[in-house]
């Protein structure tokens, strides 16, 4: 419980909201005690004046040192929160109305006197208490003759040592208590409200936290996923907690695609690997047969005899070779250890080329193999050894499954995609249901009695074209025989120009 978001949430607003109320009531403190400095200094601000003149301290231009001592104990009696000290022009105390054996001052400062005579109005203007060493308060000041006939001054502190002490008694009661409560109450109103404002914002973090459980205890991708989506929860406020919902349900349904691939792919390796151990076995076993045949009956079988043995157990050994060269080349391929060395090169003279190495084959068998097509076309981008490896195969094929006096032609044609090559053969074609899986590994078509295909070459064929970002198809010619089609993307104007 303690460990849940939303409880930290409210530990963490709790301890925010009393941080909140000291500094509030710090602040409010001081403002208030500013602000009824002004007030005080304001309404009192002619005091001292009235003081000199209601109580006629000033006789015929000097000061009376009898009013003055009679204004001292009247005050003190009538209004025990003013102090009344006599001043000479440096600020030093001549008289005083407070108890001598509490004032810790010989003079006071004479800037806050002359700010509050030059603008009356400057409200709190400070200024030093006898009493202290470094308290200031709000003081009225006026101009009086001294006995010496100069100018002195009468400085009434208008909140003296009696009114410290009753507001620190009122502060420590009645103002502690009205502010505790209202601190108190400020501070559960506001964890109310932050607690129901959290409880709305973890609610839906709530539902997305039991959409990711039943996700993880699920079974993603087995095609009878009932789990929960954010996007059918109705709540759809746009914010970033329905942008993380939208995303993981994204992120899911990719989650789920991956893992529905990755048991296709499983279950095309467990029937790759059963097809090639088929297929190893197959001649391996012809291997062993023949061998072991020409060694129980080799006095028995005439020269010519043994002959035949060797040979198809040679046979069977060079098949055998070629798919497990070919097993090796299309894992090298899958696992990109194979990269091709992309580069220009001129794609009818490639064609070319290819097609005289294959022409004695094609002698031998009797089969016409032509190229049509431009010669002059622009060039391609591509890996020139992996190209040559795709049309070895194609033709290689062509020429298998044609029948003698036939023809094989390569067509050459530009398209908007790029350089388009067509090998073309004269045998039976391919089944309708087989030609989707043509370029599976190690395919073979229900139908036996045709050639069908079973091998690794075509789906060699077709990583390298991937890999080259070129493209590879298959179709029926309606006169008969099979079309492989592979398109090679143009060299870039850009890298052409260079």
């Amino acid at each position: 419980m303690l460990n849940s978001l939303y409880t930290r949430l409210a530990l963490g607003l709790f301890v925010l909201l009393i941080a909140v109320g000291l500094v509030y009531t710090f602040v409010s403190t001081m403002s208030l005690r500013e602000y009824y400095a002004s007030v005080n200094q304001e309404l009192n601000r002619d005091l001292a004046r009235h003081l000199v003149s209601d109580r006629n301290l000033v006789d015929e231009g000097r000061l009376d040192q009898k009013a003055l001592k009679t204004l001292f104990e009247r005050y003190m009696t009538i209004n025990p929160s003013i102090e009344i000290y006599l001043l000479d022009t440096e600020g030093k105390i001549l008289a005083y109305s407070a108890d001598p054996g509490k004032i810790k001052r010989n003079s006071v400062s004479m800037a806050p006197i002359h700010k509050l005579l030059d603008d009356m109005e400057a409200y709190p203007v400070l200024g030093d208490d006898p009493r202290s060493h470094d308290r200031q308060k709000v003081f009225s000041v006026t101009p009086v003759p001294s006995a010496q006939n100069t100018e002195g001054y009468l400085y009434v502190v208008l909140r003296g040592e009696e009114y410290d002490s009753v507001e620190m008694m009122a502060r420590e009661g009645h103002f502690i208590t009205m502010s505790a409560w209202a601190m108190g109450a400020s501070l559960v109103f506001g964890l109310i409200a932050g607690l129901a404002a959290f409880r709305l914002l973890t609610r839906r973090l709530t539902r997305l936290t039991r959409i990711v459980e039943q996700f993880e205890q699920g079974e993603p991708g087995t095609g009878n996923d009932a789990r929960l989506r954010w996007s059918d929860e109705g709540s759809r406020s746009g914010d970033e907690i329905d942008y993380l919902g939208v995303t993981f349900d994204r992120m899911a349904d990719r989650i789920a695609l991956q893992i529905e691939q990755l048991r296709e792919k499983d279950t095309l390796r467990r029937r790759l690997v059963a097809q090639v151990s088929h297929d190893l076995r197959t001649p391996l076993a012809s291997m062993q047969g023949y061998v072991e045949s020409l060694r129980m009956k080799r006095d028995r079988l005439s020269p010519d005899e043994q002959a035949q043995f060797l040979d198809i157990a040679l046979e069977e050994g060079r098949r055998l070779s070629h798919l497990v060269d070919e097993l090796f080349e299309l894992a090298a391929l899958e696992a990109r250890e194979k990269q091709p060395r992309l580069e220009p090169f001129a794609p009818a003279e490639l064609i070319h080329d290819v097609a005289q190495k294959h022409g004695p084959e094609a002698a031998r068998k009797g089969i016409e193999l032509k190229v049509i097509g431009d010669p002059a076309l622009p060039m391609v981008l591509g890996d020139l050894g992996m190209t040559e490896r795709v049309l070895d195969n194609l033709i290689r094929n062509a020429l298998e499954y044609s029948p003698e006096k036939a023809e094989v032609e390569l067509h050459l044609a530009q398209t908007e995609a790029g350089l388009k090559v067509v090998v073309s053969d004269s045998g039976p074609g391919i089944a309708e249901q087989d030609l989707p899986h043509v370029f599976d590994p190690l395919y073979r078509g229900d139908n036996r009695e045709t050639p069908g295909h079973a091998g690794l070459g075509l789906a060699i064929a077709r990583r390298i074209m991937d890999m080259q970002g070129g493209a590879i198809s298959v179709c029926n010619r309606d006169s008969g025989g099979a079309a492989f089609e592979i398109v090679l993307p143009f060299q870039p104007k850009a890298n052409a120009s260079q």
